[in-house]
């Protein structure tokens, strides 16, 4: 029986191109996981999009010469042609620009404010002196007034995990040109997050197959709430829909509200495009679906508790009651799958800093499934990593060019020099029902793996019958078997057989080089597919138009299951399907991220 499953992406703020470190974290995990699951056969919704309000935009904007709104649609069409040369499978990608997130975005804040969950009081807000504009409270760092961390934000310190207010910090500057900010009493909106702190706790006590970390992290949390600014002053961002607020020029909602909520309103979005006004609330309403939030765990606070709220709130779920709102009784998430860092010399990616590696960069020299591979295999599912060239080096060669490439080479070239075709199998013997019986049951091996988000251990699993196919040839050695044509092709068809089984099994982590396999072994079609970038209109703005990625996925051959290979199928002398890397390339790096001298 097939299972909605919304798999909720996080979203890429704007104000620049993404490096890897952001995709290690949103953007491959949960693609393997999304493809993994049609390829189970349930229904997959994967959203997200770009993230375009607040004030690091107009910032990134002052130094480019932009408006706000042309640096977003500069760095929006950026990031949405990065996440299609990765082939992450989006059904949409969007923006938080659109006139859907908006009325989407005031819909569920009107179900928080009718039930009592949003409350109005005055605060000290961060100004810049020499602009005069609000600072993003992530815009402020100093020292922790909890743990006495030096590099804790404005909005939540990450040494001890405490939510913060700008005012708090001792020693206060910004990030943005190392003023100390001034300190102003403004009147904002707050969700009263208190107020869900029974209804969280019962909800988070039912979590247990979360991953540690996330879980545990999340709980900790829980006696220390408090309420959260949800406006700010300025004037890039949702407008807020009360009387008083509505027309305010400099009154607007804060970008992480607005951005939680795209989730939803992507959804909705996604719905309104495919004709079916309501199919959203398959994967929103219904007590079958699933949720999973894909994000990196700088992201943890906004989506276990932050976003649950406003769900409960919206759902009239929270400890003070309350009705449904417009959108009914929305699910919470399933999961919240958080990846750790993924650092450079032992340092968060960053542009400052020069630590930083683009996507777009990696994708013209080494293509897509290279990175894919490295970030499933190796990379920070459960403690932060560092990238290095020498391991990414490595793992390509030897992994993927010599072992699996190797083998799907070596496979169809035999059976092509000897047969021309995928040849009939005579009278096979123990080592080749042994190694057919592994290669099958890995589907639930891996598979189970893949339903957790354990992304290595699948990866790893998947490998090993390669491992095992590879060793299989060498200690049979079809090549010495001329004179034993029934053997020799009693072994070509194992080996063939297992490829295709190893070719389904490494689909979610390498979809471009799967389609490659798919038709080296004859088959034609789309085996696994991949995302369409579009230019379309704004549904609630026309002339206003944008890029999306969307897909057509229901119509790919994928399935998680083994398929007898057919006998006869004509084969071609096969091209190779990775190439190696120059060695040398492990100890300079390109030279668009050379490896600097460790006094650097």
């Amino acid at each position: 029986m097939s299972t909605p499953v919304l798999t909720a992406v996080a979203w890429p703020y704007a104000n620049g191109p993404r490096h890897i470190g952001h995709v290690s974290g949103f953007g491959i995990p949960s693609d393997v996981f999304a493809r993994y699951q049609r390829m189970a056969g349930n229904k997959v919704l994967m959203v997200s999009g770009t993230d375009e309000h607040g004030t690091p935009i107009q910032v990134q904007a002052d130094k480019e010469g932009l408006t706000a709104r042309e640096l977003a649609d500069k760095y929006n069409r950026q990031i949405a042609s990065d996440l299609h040369g990765l082939g992450l499978s989006y059904d949409l990608f969007t923006r938080t620009t659109t006139g859907n997130h908006y009325r989407v975005v005031q819909e569920l804040f009107l179900s928080l404010w009718r039930n009592g969950y949003v409350v109005a009081k005055t605060q000290l807000g961060a100004i810049s002196p020499s602009t005069g504009r609000t600072l993003p409270d992530r815009y402020i760092e100093g020292t922790c007034p909890i743990c006495g961390y030096d590099g804790a934000r404005g909005d939540q310190c990450d040494n001890c995990g405490n939510q913060l207010d700008p005012a708090d910090l001792r020693n206060p500057v910004s990030r943005i040109n190392g003023e100390t900010p001034e300190f102003v009493e403004t009147e904002h909106l707050f969700l009263d997050l208190p107020a869900f702190t029974e209804s969280l706790g019962e909800w988070l006590s039912t979590r247990t197959e979360w991953r540690p970390n996330v879980l545990k992290f999340s709980q900790n949390l829980l006696d220390d709430l408090r309420p959260r600014a949800i406006t700010r002053d300025l004037d890039w961002g949702v407008p807020v829909p009360l009387d008083g607020w509505r027309d305010a020029p400099m009154k607007r909602f804060y970008v992480w509200f607005d951005a939680v909520i795209g989730y939803l309103s992507a959804s909705v979005e996604w719905a309104r495009r495919s004709g079916d006004d309501d199919a959203w609330r398959e994967f929103w309403t219904s007590p079958d679906a699933l949720g999973y939030y894909f994000m990196g765990k700088d992201n943890i606070v906004f989506h276990s508790l932050v976003w649950p709220s406003l769900l409960l709130g919206q759902n009239g779920a929270g400890d003070k009651g309350g009705t449904a709102g417009a959108f009914g009784t929305l699910n919470l998430p399933t999961e919240v799958v958080s990846s750790e860092f993924l650092t450079m010399s032992g340092s968060k990616f960053s542009t400052s800093r020069g630590t930083v590696i683009y996507v777009h960069e990696f994708l013209e020299e080494f293509g897509p499934d290279a990175l894919r591979y490295f970030i499933s295999t190796a990379g920070p599912e459960n403690q932060d990593v560092d990238f290095t060239w020498d391991e990414f080096v490595r793992r390509t060669n030897f992994e993927l060019a010599n072992e699996w490439g190797n083998l799907v080479n070596r496979s169809i070239s035999m059976a092509h020099k000897n047969v021309g075709a995928v040849p009939r199998p005579e009278a096979p013997q123990q080592a080749d029902a042994d190694l057919t019986a592994l290669s099958a049951q890995a589907f639930d091996v891996v598979g189970g793996h893949l339903r957790r988000s354990r992304f290595r251990q699948a990866a790893n699993e998947a490998m090993r019958v390669v491992t095992a196919a590879n060793r299989y040839l060498s200690e049979q050695q079809p090549w010495q078997l001329k004179d034993d044509p029934a053997r020799r092709d009693t072994v070509l068809h194992t080996a063939l057989q297992v490829v295709s089984d190893a070719n389904t099994l490494l689909t979610p982590f390498l979809p471009h080089a799967a389609q490659q396999v798919h038709e080296a072994l004859g088959g034609t079609g789309v085996w696994a597919a991949q995302p369409e970038l579009q230019d379309v209109e704004d549904l609630d703005a026309p002339g206003n138009s944008y890029p999306i990625l969307t897909g057509t996925y229901s119509a790919e051959q994928a399935r998680w299951e083994p398929v007898p290979i057919e006998v006869g199928r004509p084969l071609a002398k096969p091209k190779p399907i990775f190439g190696k890397l120059d060695p040398s390339l492990a100890e300079t790096g390109p030279s668009w991220a050379p490896i600097k001298p460790a006094d650097e």
